[in-house]
């Protein structure tokens, strides 16, 4: 009798049991219908090669390339993930822009900043990457996976370019001393190329006879006009004077001819520039013809810095833009200059692009050949979506970044990446605002992926066999 009554309470459970699964099951299956997601759950076991993780058998053996014994591998297959996306992921994204300035995009709505007018209200489709992979960590993994996360937040960037450099001498600084005045060379007061001559400076001895003769007018033209204070001996006066001057006479000079009521056979020249000689014409006895250059120079108050830029940052820079200099032959000295030549061509050799700053050098210590050290500063006008640069997995062909779902899902996506600063990287595409993505610990879950074939293209083993 009580194993009877025990039979019937039995027979009652699994009657009750039975009527209420379909319900609890139609119940959850609407939840997920509901939320758009589904969830699968299984244990596979599989059999691989630690060397060549692409192998996959069914059963225990050798693996077929090396013949080494293959590994059991259980792998608990649980994913949740949107039906309606089949992989991606996408999001209406609501931003406003000037009506008449549509390059100009805010967050928020607002007024322009430029013409004052209410920006509009603009919807775009955001869409986030393909996912590759998935990989769903089994609780005994979680323990030993300690990852960290950063969100991904929208920023201007301002991109520091090291570049090395170059003193030049500058074009615009060069010059000159012309002989005014046709005469022979007597004496040459600059001993060699590279001699320093400052402005006022002598630099040679010229015999004229033209000169000569214009002196004695002058002193013949002073004489009369210190007789006679007429209009005309003064104006004779004058004209003598600016001819001597003309032709490289100072003052000082002619002044004391008249004193001394004689004019030297050689007459002295002197410089009416400063700088470095960089071409050295005079030599005793030669002859030179009105308007041939005497001297060379090139004046070192102001020198040129040239730098390379490399192809990758030739498009963002421009005139304008503030430069940092050190150099190695003067430690512990930094100069600020400012980009005042881009180049228009890129050298097709070097694949740069050639860029100059003007510095002032009027201490003397730049000289041409020194080294320099530049950091050029860009301030990349647009805002746009940044990561560390520890969050991006570069296999060659693709860039791939590891977004958390949920606690234990985690999800790749390739992404298309522009400029690099600081240890962040902009991304063009493949991410959205505020997700979530992994700077360490995402080479563990790439390494799960492989192993387990969690990449969607296994099938092409060039990309993940290292």
């Amino acid at each position: 009798m009580v194993n009877l009554m025990k039979a019937l309470k039995f027979l009652v459970l699994l009657t009750a049991f039975t009527s209420c699964s379909p319900r609890e099951k139609a119940n959850l299956h609407s939840a997920h219908e509901h939320s758009g997601e589904e969830e699968t759950s299984e244990a596979e076991v599989f059999y691989t090669c630690s060397m060549h993780p692409k192998i996959r058998e069914p059963k225990d053996g050798k693996c077929p390339l090396c013949h080494m014994n293959l590994t059991k591998i259980e792998v608990e297959n649980t994913h949740t993930f949107k039906v309606q996306n089949k992989g991606k992921e996408m999001s209406e994204v609501k931003k406003w822009q000037c009506k008449d300035f549509p390059e100009v995009i805010s967050d928020a709505a607002g007024v322009c900043p430029l013409d004052g007018s209410e920006m509009i209200a603009v919807k775009e489709e955001s869409q986030a990457a393909a996912v590759i992979a998935k990989v769903k960590l089994r609780a005994s993994q979680v323990k030993h996976f300690n990852p960290a996360f950063f969100e991904v937040t929208a920023m201007k960037m301002t991109k520091k370019i090291r570049l090395l450099g170059s003193v030049l001498q500058s074009e615009e600084r060069e010059s000159s001393i012309p002989a005014r005045i046709g005469g022979r060379v007597e004496k040459v007061y600059v001993r060699s190329t590279g001699s320093f001559i400052k402005k006022g400076g002598p630099v040679v001895d010229l015999y004229s006879p033209k000169l000569i003769t214009a002196g004695e007018e002058y002193l013949l033209a002073r004489q009369s006009y210190a007789k006679n204070r007429a209009p005309e001996f003064r104006e004779m006066l004058k004209q003598s004077q600016e001819k001597l001057e003309l032709w490289g006479v100072k003052k000082f000079q002619y002044e004391k001819w008249y004193r001394k009521q004689k004019i030297p056979s050689v007459i002295t020249l002197y410089s009416d520039a400063t700088g470095i000689v960089r071409k050295r014409n005079a030599t005793i006895g030669k002859y030179f013809k009105e308007g041939q250059n005497l001297f060379e120079l090139s004046d070192l108050s102001a020198v040129w810095i040239e730098m390379d830029v490399y192809e990758q940052d030739s498009a963002i820079v421009e005139l304008g833009q503030s430069v940092n200099l050190s150099f190695t032959a003067i430690p512990g000295k930094l100069v600020h200059g400012t980009v005042d030549f881009v180049s228009p061509v890129l050298n097709s050799k070097s694949r740069t692009l050639k860029i100059r700053a003007t510095i002032e050098n009027s201490s003397g210590d730049l000289r041409p050949g020194m080294i320099a050290d530049a950091v050029l500063s860009v301030d990349l006008k647009r805002k746009s979506l940044v990561v560390p640069r520890s969050a991006i997995i570069d296999t060659g062909r693709r860039k791939v970044v590891w977004v958390k779902v949920a606690d234990r899902d985690y999800r790749a996506k390739v992404v298309r990446a522009a400029h690099e600063s600081e240890g962040y990287v902009e991304i063009v595409e493949g991410l959205i605002e505020n997700e979530e993505v992994v700077i360490e610990g995402n080479f563990l879950l790439d390494a799960q992926a492989q192993l387990f074939g969690g990449y969607e293209d296994l099938h092409n083993p060039a990309e993940h066999e290292h």
